[in-house]
């Protein structure tokens, strides 16, 4: 079986094309033993498609990071307000929700590779731009907000295409061990890209780091180039990407309870739970000590840490049959690490409880991109990753307004530590009161 897959997608995909993730089968390998058990389940990367894949986020999950970390960094010089790297965030939000919506119903009508190539290169453009009038001394967070929505549209059409691919490359019995390689790379550039922006910073500056974002952007098109073509299945092709597909995703995730579920419990957790707009302010004020660079790097990465750890063990969960379960541990894991990170006054403390949340961040991306594969029609699955890019990307913008606001109400460490116990609370809610996501296993 896992031949046979492994053939049809090292040629170019039609739309008779059997879809990889419905033909392959739990017991095609023989069960792993000893350490192996422990150690990530590598499995996917032996289909040259999905390593393709899977391989052009290694250099540019580095690159997008420096970015990340250049226009929050560069907001806050500007405004000395952690108030405004929330409302920043949230001038990306509105155009990733709507080109997110219809990217997602655009993957399930055209072929996912030439989308993805074309985004990309939009992705590249925009980041030339940030870096253009960080060395012409605008300081103008207009313009930054202006180029950070229009980057956030390309990545609104990009991401649900990339992850529906994932499905039509590997077997249903690989997904989640395929979710936790690709999260692992992308966590990866989550750590090495701000602790490299830390260093980087005040020895070439700013404007230079979305420099090197776009030139590792050249990598991802390359890569993708090589994929196989992925055109839509059956009667896909015939329809057109508009409002009327947006709301059959819509009306298909209201149908299907488990889908559902599996959005609200990143809600709860993003929404709530995550605090990286008061990280400047944290850094300069609260761990001033160690040095704002130092101290920003570290906190920036260390979610992406733990979840690094968490998937090179990945083996340990990968393999689990309730994902259900996993998801509602995960997401209650994440609130009890946050409320731990909002009560230490000591970096180091604070540092591994944001690792300890990373760690559960990995295991409940893993699972509910799992579910979300698996649960959903090949037809479908360009639309469910569409809100889940929506729900992925755009609950942590709305944290950082709650966040930034909170922080400035409140004080920073009181946000943070509340925001983590709303997480656990209105999770374990959720999950006591519909017992369809518990009871969900493959």
């Amino acid at each position: 079986m896992y031949r046979a897959t492994r053939t049809s997608v090292d040629t170019s995909e039609s739309s008779s094309t059997t879809d990889a993730g419905k033909t392959g089968t739990p017991g095609g390998d023989p069960p792993a033993r000893g350490w192996r058990r422990w150690a990530m389940d590598t499995r996917p990367l032996r289909i040259p498609a999905y390593r393709r894949l899977w391989s052009s986020t290694i250099v540019t999950a580095v690159g997008s990071q420096l970015t990340a970390v250049a226009v929050p960094k560069q907001i806050y010089d500007i405004t000395q307000s952690s108030a405004w790297v929330g409302y920043a965030s949230l001038a990306g939000l509105v155009p990733m929700v709507v080109f997110a919506l219809w990217g997602g119903a655009v993957a399930d009508t055209v072929d996912r590779r030439k989308l993805l190539l074309v985004t990309n290169i939009g992705i590249a453009v925009t980041s030339l731009l940030f870096w253009a009038q960080a060395v012409s001394g605008l300081d103008s967070v207009p313009v930054l907000m202006v180029l950070l929505a229009a980057q956030q549209a390309f990545f609104g059409l990009n991401q649900p295409a990339r992850s529906a691919s994932v499905a039509r490359l590997v077997p249903a019995a690989e997904l989640p061990a395929a979710n936790a390689l690709g999260t692992t790379v992308m966590q990866t550039g989550l750590v090495a890209g701000p602790l490299l922006a830390g260093v980087l910073i005040p020895v070439i500056g700013l404007p230079e780091l979305y420099l090197v974002d776009a030139l590792a952007l050249t990598f991802t098109v390359w890569a993708v180039f090589r994929l196989p073509a992925l055109p839509p299945l059956g009667e896909a092709a015939a329809r057109r990407a508009g409002v009327r597909e947006i709301a059959a995703g819509f009306r298909y995730i209201a149908g299907h309870k488990v889908l559902l579920l599996s959005f609200l419990a990143d809600i709860v957790a993003m929404v709530f739970g995550m605090p990286r707009a008061l990280f400047p302010e944290l850094a300069a004020q609260t761990y001033g000590g160690w040095g704002p660079g130092l101290a920003l790097g570290l906190l920036f990465a260390a979610i992406p840490v733990g979840s690094v750890l968490g998937g090179l063990f990945s083996g340990v969960f990968s393999r689990a049959r309730r994902h259900g379960l996993m998801v509602i541990g995960s997401v209650v894991g994440w609130g009890l690490a946050v409320v731990g990170f909002g009560l230490s006054g000591n970096l180091w403390v604070a540092v591994a409880f944001l690792a300890a949340g990373g760690v559960a961040d990995m295991v409940s991306m893993v699972f509910r991109g799992a579910i979300l594969l698996s649960a959903a029609t090949d037809e479908m699955r360009g639309r469910m990753q569409g809100v889940f890019t929506v729900v992925v990307a755009g609950g942590p913008r709305l944290a950082d307004v709650l966040h930034g606001t909170a922080g400035s109400l409140f004080g920073t460490r009181a946000a943070v530590a509340g925001g983590g116990a709303l997480v656990v609370v209105v999770m374990v809610a959720l999950a006591a009161a519909m017992p369809a996501l518990r009871r969900y296993r493959i």
